[in-house]
């Protein structure tokens, strides 16, 4: 059980790396916040669940994080764009603004 817990380990540190990569090369915010939540969150899902394969007691505080990543992480990355939005920042290859009236964006698209 040890080495799945470490393979379980370095995937997570594998896509943690990923997420990182993509926040520095992605050309715009949205982009970066796709990159930075969705790629991370598997890396602390595939670390937790190392932790608590590596340590059986620890395993059901390991899943409790779990779920709340899993809750929190898409709230927190919306939170991110729409005040991105909010803030004029446009998608690079936007042709239709369909927040523009929900959100109070500006007129022009880039």
């Amino acid at each position: 059980m040890e080495i799945v817990s470490y393979v379980f380990m370095i995937i997570g540190g594998f896509f943690y790396l990923l997420g990182g990569l993509g926040v520095l090369r992605m050309p715009d915010v949205f982009d970066r916040i796709q990159a930075g939540t969705k790629a991370t969150t598997l890396g602390a899902f595939s670390v937790l669940l190392g932790i608590g394969i590596l340590n059986p007691e620890w395993l059901f505080k390991a899943l409790l994080i779990i779920i709340f990543i899993a809750l929190s992480n898409p709230i927190g990355s919306s939170v991110l764009a729409k005040a991105a939005y909010k803030s004029s920042a446009k998608p690079n290859n936007l042709v239709q603004d369909d927040l523009k009236d929900s959100l109070g964006g500006e007129d022009n698209v880039n």
